[in-house]
C-alpha cells in the first residue's frame, strides 16, 4: 500500500485527519486525504487514531495496531490526582525479586512515552543479578572516592555516601533494590536524555499500580554520565549506545500513609 490508504465508503473529507498530521503530510484531494512528501511523516498515527469513521490506514502506523479506546477520559479527575500523588521515590526494599513478565509490563508501557519527533528510540537494559548489583554499588563508591580527592568534587553527599559504605556497609547508592534498569538511546539520537526522562516517568508511575516502587538512580547516572570506564566497562552497553537514564525497583518495604505536600505553586501568567 501506499503510505495513506482511504476508504472511501466511510471517508466523509471530514478534514480532521489533516488537522492532527503534525508534520502536514495529509492535504485533501478530490476523493479525500492524500499524503504528499510521504518521508516526513514521523509515524505518530494521529491520522488514523483520530478519524470517527475508522476510513483511514497509515502504512507506518497500521490500523489494525491501534485498539480503540473503549472510554476518555480514563480516569476521573480526583482518582487521576491522588495517583500521581501517592507515587513516592523508595529507598527501602524488601528482599524480593520481581518476575521477569511484570518488568517487562514496565519497559513495554515505557515505550509508550512521548518522544520528540517521535523518534523513539529508548531501549532498556534490565539487570536482576545481585552480585552484578553489588559490583555497581562498590564500583560507584571507588568513583566517589577519587571525586572527593579532587578540588571540586562532583557532589557534597559523597563523603557521606563513601563512610556508610565503608563503616557501615549500608548500600546509599542502589539501597538494596533488586532491580535496576537502564535507558539506553544511540548515540546519534540528540533527544536521547529528555526522550528517556519522559520513558522512565511512564515507568514509574506504572509501576505503582503493579505494586512495586521506584526511584531515579541518580549517583549511578553521575558515574555513567562521567563516563567512568569500569562502570560502563560492566554494563556492556554497544558501542552505538549511550546510558541515558536508570532507576532502580523492587517491592516496597514499608507503605506511604500519607500524601506528602510540596512547596507552593509558584505560577506566573502573561
Amino acid at each position: 500500500m501506499e503510505l495513506i490508504e482511504v476508504n472511501l465508503e466511510k471517508c466523509v473529507k471530514c478534514g480532521i485527519c489533516i488537522d492532527a498530521c503534525p508534520t502536514r503530510v495529509l492535504v485533501m484531494g478530490e476523493d479525500g486525504p492524500e499524503s504528499r512528501q510521504p518521508q516526513n511523516c514521523n509515524e505518530c498515527g494521529h491520522c488514523v487514531a483520530i478519524c470517527p469513521q475508522e476510513a483511514i490506514d497509515n502504512k507506518k502506523a497500521p490500523l489494525a495496531n491501534q485498539p480503540a479506546v473503549q472510554e476518555f477520559p480514563v480516569l476521573n479527575e480526583k482518582t487521576a490526582q491522588q495517583f500521581l500523588r501517592s507515587r513516592r521515590s523508595i529507598r527501602c526494599y524488601k528482599n524480593v525479586a520481581v518476575p521477569r513478565d511484570t518488568l517487562l509490563k514496565l519497559v513495554e508501557i515505557a515505550r509508550f512515552a512521548p518522544t520528540a519527533s517521535n523518534r523513539q528510540g529508548v531501549s532498556y537494559l534490565i539487570i536482576e543479578d545481585k552480585e552484578i548489583l553489588k559490583k555497581i554499588t562498590e564500583i560507584t563508591i571507588e568513583w566517589m572516592e577519587a571525586e572527593v580527592l579532587k578540588d571540586a568534587p562532583s557532589h557534597w553527599s559523597f563523603p557521606i555516601h563513601i563512610r556508610a559504605y565503608r563503616e557501615k556497609g549500608m548500600d546509599n547508592i542502589l539501597h538494596d533494590a533488586p532491580h535496576l534498569i537502564l535507558a539506553m538511546a544511540s548515540n546519534d539520537l540528540s533527544n536521547g536524555r529528555e526522550n528517556t526522562i519522559f520513558s522512565l516517568a511512564y515507568l514509574e508511575l506504572f509501576a505503582t499500580s503493579l505494586g512495586l516502587g521506584s526511584c531515579w538512580a541518580g549517583l549511578i547516572e553521575m558515574c555513567v554520565f562521567a563516563k567512568y570506564g569500569p562502570l560502563l566497562e560492566l554494563f556492556k552497553i554497544p558501542q552505538d549506545k549511550v546510558i541515558t537514564g536508570a532507576v532502580m525497583l523492587g517491592y516496597p518495604k514499608y507503605s506511604f500513609k500519607r500524601l506528602v505536600d510540596r512547596n507552593p505553586l509558584d505560577v506566573t501568567w502573561l
